[in-house]
């Protein structure tokens, strides 16, 4: 958010900034979206709605789950949230005592652990390696898993790695979380922007008891509209919808309005056309990076992120990424915002701006490596 505030103050000044530093695609919210959101306020569907969310919203995600990733889940389990940070917020609060924690993968977003903190809990970060596909295993879990640990945080596909995890590496997990009597948040918000021969399903296709958090702002581009849900056990329902209640009053009703029709399948089309001009991003920055000596071990398999190793000659990512944009007008991301394991040689860039900016950004890059 710092680089964020900089680069905007530098493109006030008449620079030429080109931003790879915040995690939103550059394309707009399909139309039959805002189309619908334009309705929802023209015909006054502007009150508060069910702190769930309303039935018709959750009974479109349930049927998403059915039809697109083959999973049955009720709509009783289904919260819409005020954002998937929205969603986290409250599973922090309902799920974790003061002292307990989550472990987590380092690198991983750092939003999911300071809502732990928020609530006196602690997110437990997991050195990773593109060895583990920067993703915990059953044999991290073992290994770390404290007597005040309640469970496990994973994300797939990943930020800021872009790596997923195996319908196979899922059920591991869920078995080994399963014997310790834990509890598996898995976030989704990035389901549906996987490329190649991988799968975007979900875990509850092998751990039916975990709790998934998912967003409709990055597959469905409703970034700024701040809607998401989350799936949980029916046994927790009730305690979360006071919580919901109490802390939200309910989600924003003409941005359920608007979801509605993200499943409409002229929006489905858009955003499959999105994601493949997203992979041709990626498949040009990946080599165009690894050109310039940056390590990329991993290609990545989901989002839009690169989290790529600095070059031998750079030796700090925070003074890389502050020069790169004073002297070069290119904002990334250094690797400390997202944990402590090799953070300082590691630095984030997101793919989700046009292609010919990526091409000037790689050419930015070179002149300042020299």
């Amino acid at each position: 958010m710092e680089l964020l505030a900089r680069a905007n103050e530098l493109a006030s000044l008449g620079h030429d900034v080109i931003h790879l530093e915040v995690g939103e695609p550059d394309f707009d919210t399909p139309a039959p979206i805002r189309a619908a959101g334009v309705r929802a306020i023209s015909e006054g569907k502007t009150r508060y709605t069910d702190a769930r969310g309303t039935p018709e919203l959750r009974q479109a995600i349930s049927g998403f789950y059915k039809f697109s990733l083959g999973v049955e889940v009720k709509a009783e389990r289904i919260f819409v949230t005020a954002g998937s940070s929205g969603g986290l917020l409250m599973l922090s609060a309902l799920l974790l005592d003061p002292g307990e924690n989550l472990l987590m993968p380092d690198p991983g977003y750092p939003c999911n652990r300071h809502f732990l903190s928020s609530f006196n809990a602690e997110g437990l970060l997991v050195p990773v390696d593109a060895d583990q596909n920067y993703q915990l295993t059953p044999s991290l879990v073992e290994e770390y898993w404290t007597r005040t640990t309640r469970g496990i945080l994973v994300a797939s596909p990943a930020n800021p790695t872009g790596s997923i995890l195996s319908q196979k590496a899922i059920r591991e997990l869920g078995e080994v979380v399963r014997k310790k009597d834990g509890i598996m948040i898995v976030d989704e918000i990035y389901q549906g922007l996987v490329y190649e021969n991988h799968t975007s399903g979900s875990a509850l296709a092998q751990v039916p008891e975990a709790i998934i958090i998912n967003s409709f702002s990055k597959y469905f581009g409703m970034t700024g509209w701040r809607l998401g849900w989350v799936v949980v056990p029916e046994e927790i329902a009730t305690d979360l919808e006071k919580l919901a209640q109490n802390l939200f009053i309910c989600p924003s009703a003409i941005a359920q309005e608007a979801a509605l029709s993200a499943f409409d399948p002229e929006s489905i089309a858009t955003m499959e056309a999105q994601k493949a001009e997203l992979a041709v991003r990626r498949n040009y920055l990946v080599p165009a990076l690894k050109e310039l000596g940056f390590e990329i071990p991993l290609m990545p398999a989901g989002a839009f992120y690169v989290y790529a190793g600095l070059p031998d000659k750079v030796q700090d990512s925070e003074l890389f990424c502050h020069r790169l944009l004073e002297s070069h007008f290119v904002a990334v991301t250094p690797g400390t915002d997202f944990g402590f394991h090799n953070a300082d040689r590691s630095i984030r860039i997101s793919y989700a701006r046009d292609l010919s900016q990526l091409k000037e950004a790689v050419c930015r890059i070179r002149k300042m490596l020299g």
